[in-house]
């Protein structure tokens, strides 16, 4: 971060101690000086310098007087000038510190996190047992090794999200979209899948779909093991109708 220059760190100064500003960091246009500009005269030096001679007691004393007062008045008025730099550097610094503030804050983040990009809770290692997440666009979240049973994630924007260990026992994945998501190890059984789309979907392990509702499912590019493609084949039927591919189609049932 750049300095601050001397009359910012002055005005910081006199925010934190109440005190006036350092006159050596006052604009140089600012006079702190108490004598006037050598080369400015009074309406009332130049008369006294030129008629002095000619001019009664009373009249000096008048004219001197009045003098004086010219003089006074022009010191107020700096006086004030430099009152007001003070005022308005001393807000200045509280503007500036509360849009440092306003930068530095994060933005409004969306209802869940777990070591995704979203959000304020915790999802992943979480027993989020019945838990409503229908309609939530939740991509890349992290829900590994949580407990998701019987939790509504109907219609759910869930693309690249992990759901490694998890235990989605009876969990409704209906019309959700996991493509990319990590089934790894995952225990899916009795999950309804019913047009949920799981393109390139990882399932690598132990991950288990038995007794799953698979109805219109697309498992396009999904790499499962020879047993597990047996059972699912078992119960594929219907058509997605975002992608329009054919269940067994996808599973490769028929070849």
């Amino acid at each position: 971060m750049a300095a601050l220059p001397t009359i910012c760190l002055s005005a910081l100064r006199a925010l934190i101690h109440g005190g006036p500003l350092d006159s050596s960091a006052a604009p140089s246009s600012v006079s702190t000086s108490a004598q006037p500009s050598s080369g400015v005269s009074s309406p009332g030096a130049t008369y006294l310098a030129s008629s002095s001679s000619s001019r009664s007691v009373d009249e000096h004393l008048y004219y001197k007087e009045a003098d004086e007062k010219s003089r006074e008045d022009e010191y107020t008025e700096r006086d004030y000038e430099f009152a007001g730099l003070q005022r308005f550097g001393r807000a200045s610094l509280v503007a500036l510190a509360a849009a440092s503030l306003c930068y530095s804050a994060p933005g409004p983040a969306l209802a869940f996190r777990g070591g995704g990009p979203y959000g304020q809770e915790v999802t992943r290692g979480q027993d989020l047992t019945g838990r409503d997440f229908s309609g939530l666009t939740l991509i890349k979240q992290d829900f590994k090794t949580s407990i998701l049973r019987q939790a509504n994630f109907k219609g759910a924007k869930l693309f690249g999200s992990s759901f490694f260990d998890s235990d989605l026992t009876g969990a409704d994945l209906t019309d959700a979209d996991l493509r990319g998501c990590d089934f790894s190890l995952a225990n899916a059984q009795k999950a309804n899948l019913t047009n949920a789309i799981l393109e390139g979907a990882l399932v690598t392990g132990n991950t288990s779909f038995k007794n799953a509702v698979i109805t219109g499912a697309d498992f396009t590019e999904v790499g499962w093991r020879d047993d597990q493609r047996k059972e699912l084949c078992k119960i594929a039927d219907g058509t997605n109708p975002v992608t329009g591919n054919s269940t067994r189609e996808t599973l490769l049932c028929d070849y």
